[in-house]
């Protein structure tokens, strides 16, 4: 089983705790990514699952074994660095193959290793050079190779696109992919990049103040958000959150009222009473320059050209929401419209910033599109 095993695990350097109580699986050849603003503990985490770094709390287990007090060179994980980490003085075929020379495997298979890895990361012509011959691209590839042959149950990266431009991120998190599909390592991978973590994980990690906030697919971290934290976290621009109220099946923002559906009332009403907000993603807002029904009066603020797409930022009773537009049909000023799609709206608790959850017929709805997606 080369699954990993959080049970109450934490961090601390003296009285500052980095990582609080974490307490989760990660699955036997499973692409997880922690996710998170700097500082939020996710390469503690990573470097604890490495042996890098001493378990304050807890216990860490990796293939059925607690191994709190096991050496890094005993968990069987090969590493990849923000920094690279290539020794400078050895060649692109003495960075690669070091680790197998070190654990004395034969030359045979080291060579085969070898060949495949280069191949592989289309790195066949560069065997000589050293790393200050080498682009940046080029030295995170010989990064990956030297993991790569390492044939490791666990496959962890620390940031390791970080230093490449958009295009080489691309082509890399393909490589990335490939080499998963091929090895079937559990891998870990850390980053604060959201488009990497949504095109590349299985399960998103979502950490913060060194705490876990949400674990589940990237749909789910999307679509259906534990928080107010993880909705405004992920996407871009970050999902709306205002103040509203609510009195019998309607929304109030301000003096302005949004009607519920029947669903919407019954789990707000299933959440008890307090106060709420209101959350909405500015892609799911209907936009229009006339009165919208169910709609919502505002007045534009000013606009962002995103290439594709237009970011409409409105003031909406004191509060300021943002609407996509494909076309720059607004300008500030002007008095515009907006609906928030009922199916796509969230509902926070105030107090507790997390979400009252979301009706059981739109989870039955999703799952239906998921089966007729597969």
């Amino acid at each position: 089983m080369k699954e990993i095993i959080f049970n109450h695990v934490g961090k601390s350097y003296g009285k500052t705790e980095v990582v609080k109580d974490l307490h989760f699986k990660i699955n036997e050849g499973e692409r997880l990514i922690l996710l998170g603003p700097s500082g939020c503990g996710k390469s503690t985490t990573l470097r604890m699952i490495a042996g890098l770094e001493d378990i304050s709390a807890g216990s860490l287990y990796m293939n059925g074994k607690k191994v709190n007090d096991v050496p890094s060179g005993k968990r069987n994980v090969a590493m990849v660095f923000q920094n690279y980490a290539l020794y400078p003085h050895m060649t692109v075929k003495e960075n690669i193959i070091y680790g197998l020379k070190v654990q004395k495997v034969a030359k045979a298979e080291i060579q085969n290793r070898l060949n495949a890895a280069l191949e592989m990361l289309q790195l066949n012509g560069y065997e000589d050079r050293l790393p200050k011959d080498l682009s940046g691209g080029q030295r995170q590839r010989v990064a990956l190779a030297r993991a790569v042959v390492k044939r490791s149950d666990y496959f962890l990266l620390d940031e390791p696109l970080s230093n490449l431009d958009a295009q080489l991120r691309v082509s890399a998190r393909k490589e990335l992919v490939n080499i998963h599909e091929m090895y079937k390592q559990t891998i870990v991978y850390v980053t604060h990049d959201q488009i990497e973590a949504m095109t590349f994980a299985d399960r998103i990690a979502l950490m913060n103040r060194g705490t876990l906030q949400m674990l589940d697919t990237p749909a789910n971290v999307y679509h259906r958000p534990a928080n107010v934290f993880t909705a405004k976290f992920i996407g871009s621009p970050p999902t709306n959150v205002l103040e509203m109220k609510y009195d019998q099946g309607q929304i109030y923002i301000g003096r302005q009222s949004y009607r519920l559906n029947e669903m919407w009332i019954r789990q707000i009403q299933r959440s008890g009473t307090g106060e709420w907000l209101f959350g909405i993603r500015p892609e799911h807002l209907d936009i229009a320059a006339v009165p919208l029904e169910n709609g919502l009066k505002g007045r534009v603020k000013y606009i962002e050209n995103h290439g594709n797409s237009y970011c409409v930022y409105v003031e909406l009773e004191g509060q300021e929401i943002v609407a996509m537009s494909e076309a720059k049909h607004w300008y500030p000023g002007d008095v515009i419209f907006v609906r928030p799609q009922l199916e796509r709206i969230h509902v926070f608790n105030k107090n507790t910033t997390n979400s009252i959850g979301y009706p059981e017929e739109l989870t039955e709805t999703n799952v239906k599109k998921e089966r007729m997606l597969v």
